[in-house]
């Protein structure tokens, strides 16, 4: 290391890229919007080594079960990278964790988040916090901690990522599952919000590179732009399945995510069952049919990628119906019956769709 007259030459942090203030910026810019999310078993605020969390809350259980899972959002953040939207990718990332961890029957709790930047812009990343912060509100969970991680030279400065990761309770006999599932289940099926955050490389390939379309273009069926339709926020359903599991009798859910609906679907169904589900019951929103019919997409192809506008499902008694119907309905959530449980044939596979949509 050398010395000139006008001082130090070495390297530093900040020359490699790094701005510390820039972070420090950040955090006190989130702070407000994680407060938001604070539940009564939360402990300290954020700048501490770690969340903390209550656990002689569990008490009330007899067995508590915990549940937790780890998600991000995909390419949709290219798309809010795009269109320099940041404050709703948030609402995603909570749906893709918390709605996992919902499908088990668990009460979701707290969250942690990870955001990768390329270049720290203190307002841009309290955005990003704020959806998750409004997300948690939402499935009623506490934001209790995360990290933002400046990788320059890795990522371009208006790059980034998010990821994050929850935990939830459940009683160990009020566990949902395939074990519960019977023949003659009803399988009810709650609407998605829009694409929600699976798919997005084939959506991005078929509409943005090879149809060329802009982001900015309005689209007649949508009512709005592109842009607008492609960066709708996903639906989080936590609060509606646990609604539904206080006034009725539920035997499992499932969330429809990356593979499709009866690739997920199938993943709750036990081996000596099957899950019907009904194309004619439903008719799928038209970002769908865009996608398909401009990239010349395979139905059977489209429906192992995209939810084809079914966000979750519900599986329960035939007699209990009537009752799950109304309850959703009562939370403003569109569902309807799509189909029912059989036994399995020699071929089947767990999970199929038949029939043509509406």
């Amino acid at each position: 290391m050398s010395e000139t007259a006008t001082g130090t030459s070495g390297s530093s942090y900040a020359a490699a890229g790094v701005d510390i203030e820039a972070g420090d910026r950040a955090v006190e810019l989130m702070k407000e919007w994680v407060k938001k999310t604070r539940r009564p078993e939360v402990l300290g605020g954020l700048g501490g080594f770690a969340g903390l969390f209550d656990a002689s809350a569990l008490k009330r259980y007899e067995r508590p079960l915990l549940a937790s899972a780890t998600d991000g959002v995909g390419t949709k953040v290219d798309i809010a990278r795009q269109l320099g939207v940041y404050d709703t990718i948030g609402h995603d990332l909570v749906a893709m964790v918390m709605d996992d961890i919902v499908v088990c029957g668990a009460e979701p709790l707290f969250m942690t988040d990870y955001i990768c930047v390329g270049k720290v812009h203190p307002e841009r990343v309290a955005a990003i916090v704020k959806g998750i912060a409004e997300g948690c509100v939402l499935a009623g969970c506490a934001l209790v901690g995360g990290e933002t991680a400046e990788h320059p030279g890795l990522l371009g400065e208006d790059d980034f990522d998010v990821a994050g990761a929850g935990t939830g309770v459940v009683e160990a006999d009020r566990l949902l599952g395939a074990d519960r599932i019977r023949t003659g289940d009803a399988v009810i099926a709650m609407a998605a919000s829009g694409l929600h955050s699976n798919g997005y490389s084939l959506v991005r390939h078929v509409l943005l590179n090879q149809a060329g379309l802009s982001l900015d273009a309005h689209v007649e069926d949508f009512g709005r732009t592109l842009g607008e339709e492609l960066l709708e926020p996903t639906k989080i359903y936590s609060l509606d399945c646990l609604a539904l599991m206080r006034t009725t009798e539920v035997h499992a859910f499932s969330h429809v995510t990356g593979g499709g609906l009866a690739a997920n679907l199938a993943r709750v169904i036990p081996d000596t069952l099957h899950a019907v589900v009904d194309r004619a019951t439903w008719t799928p929103a038209p970002v769908f049919e865009l996608v398909g019919r401009t990239g010349e997409v395979e139905r059977l192809e489209l429906e192992k990628t995209l939810n084809m506008g079914v966000g979750m499902i519900a599986i329960v008694p035939q007699e209990s119906t009537d009752a799950a119907l109304a309850t959703l309905a009562d939370r403003g959530v569109d569902a309807w019956v799509a189909g029912e449980i059989t036994e399995r044939g020699e071929h089947a596979t767990g999970a199929a769709l038949v029939g043509d949509y509406a």
